[in-house]
């Protein structure tokens, strides 16, 4: 089996190396690509990487390429985490908001339709090569925004087989049959919304509903790392909200936070990101493979450490938890949310999974082809996405409202629409304001130059 990795420059793809290297027999892995436009970058994370790639323990041929058609050829299954204009981009999608008193964020707003309207017309280029080289290959999505990425390509191409995922779900999960004591996969969590849009309705272990407890819970402790919020709002909401909707029930408060740190996250990550590239080039020079390795680590704690701090203003490292629970939340991340969905299509094992997938009638009055997150029961080359029943009037407005928006920012993607885009903008919960959509888009156009559709 091959399986092609689109964007491996990044720092997260030695993680999901290392983890394939752990799982290649139920993989059955045999060929592995990995495939960025940055030679350079590739080139540096390839060597961090030699001493396991390199080891007799590793039973795959791995190939470093810049061209998608090497990567993409016969391929079983393809992994996008690309980034379109790298990690520079990602600081224009934030900083350009942040100027106007709204939020930036990465996912999220003005932020999230920046980076899916640079990242749209991409990912259907290489569907297209897809459609050639690979025609039965699964498209496995983690580029961001991964709903509305996702959902571009069944809209666009009918391609069939096609996931998009996210680790924030299965930190929940984790967190939650942590909590419980419990393993993860004894835990079902009734989760329903859109990607980085969701709330757990109720949590089933041992045949019953433990949310009623986790909510007590919660209002009792007040600080559980990974659920930024304040517990009179979780109690009052009855559910447990995705870590992201800090930024539509906090969004006064999430955007002074960032204008106060003087930084948003993505100028942070851009300036660390180029700190370790630049320590790790030097250390190349001498092959010091061991330093390389220590700057990396060193890297991954402190972007760990420092996730949404910014934001929240809110430490959420989990070692403020019982020692007894930190080793259940701890895990392979989106490389195991990926492999996991790899190992249950080729049949190794079916899993139930909260995934990006077409709606096909598990929402009521959302149409077959909006994609949704929500449980998913993944088998042999199957996802059935499960029933979702009585979601609540405020949670489903905000999801028609997003989606909405969703169809007008893919649209204007696809066909380069000025006026669509706008119009997109202008209707997204964290905007809502015409000239001020129109001041964001026009900046993002002029700051973004090449990376942005022509839009006219």
């Amino acid at each position: 089996m091959k399986i092609a990795i689109l964007g491996a420059a990044g720092v997260r793809t030695p993680l999901i190396v290392q983890a394939m290297i752990a799982r290649q027999e139920n993989l059955g892995l045999t060929d592995l690509a990995l495939m960025d436009i940055d030679a350079d970058h590739l080139k540096l994370i390839s060597l961090l990487i030699s001493p396991i790639t390199q080891s007799p323990h590793t039973r795959f041929r791995i190939t470093n390429t810049t061209d998608p058609f090497i990567a993409l050829s016969n391929a079983d299954f393809v992994i996008t985490t690309f980034r379109v204009g790298g990690i520079e981009a990602r600081a224009i999608d934030e900083r350009v908001p942040l100027e106007h008193g709204i939020l930036g964020q990465e996912t999220t707003g003005a932020g999230g339709f920046a980076m899916g309207l640079r990242s749209i017309p991409v990912l259907l280029e290489y569907v297209k090569l897809m459609q050639r080289v690979c025609p039965s290959a699964w498209l496995i999505n983690f580029a961001n925004p991964a709903g509305m990425l996702t959902e571009a390509v069944i809209r666009t191409t009918g391609w069939q087989r096609v996931a998009g995922i996210c680790d924030s779900p299965s930190s929940m999960h984790r967190l939650i049959a942590a909590v419980l004591q419990a393993k993860p996969e004894e835990v079902y969590l009734d989760y329903f919304g859109l990607n980085h849009l969701g709330w757990v309705k109720s949590v089933i272990f041992e045949n019953r509903d433990h949310l009623p407890d986790l909510l007590q819970l919660i209002k009792a402790t007040n600080n559980i790392p990974g659920l930024p919020f304040d517990a009179d709002l979780i109690v009052s909401l009855g559910m447990i909200p995705n870590e992201y909707l800090y930024y539509y029930y906090y969004q006064e408060k999430s955007v002074q936070n960032i204008l106060r740190s003087g930084e948003c996250r993505g100028e942070q990550i851009a300036r660390r990101n180029f700190q370790l590239f630049a320590e790790l080039k030097v250390k190349s020079l001498t092959r010091d493979i061991k330093e390389m390795q220590s700057s990396y680590q060193a890297y991954l704690a402190e972007r760990q450490k420092s996730y949404m701090v910014r934001e929240t203003g809110r430490n959420h490292d989990f070692s403020t938890l019982d020692p007894q629970i930190q080793p259940s939340i701890l895990d392979e991340g989106y490389a195991g949310v990926a492999l996991d969905l790899i190992e249950a299509l080729i049949g190794h094992v079916p899993r139930l999974q909260i995934l990006n997938v077409p709606n096909q009638g598990a929402i009521s009055m959302m149409e077959p082809e909006d994609v949704v997150e929500i449980p998913v029961l993944v088998s042999h080359h199957q996802l059935q996405p499960m029933a979702i029943h009585d979601i609540p009037s405020n949670c489903f407005g905000l999801m028609q409202q997003v989606k909405h928006y969703e169809h007008l920012a893919i649209e204007a993607g696809i066909e380069e629409s000025y006026s669509k885009a706008l119009l997109a903008l202008t209707i997204h919960p964290l905007v809502g304001d015409y000239l001020l959509a129109k001041s964001i888009l026009d900046q993002y156009q002029a700051r973004h130059q090449a990376y942005f559709p022509a839009l006219h």
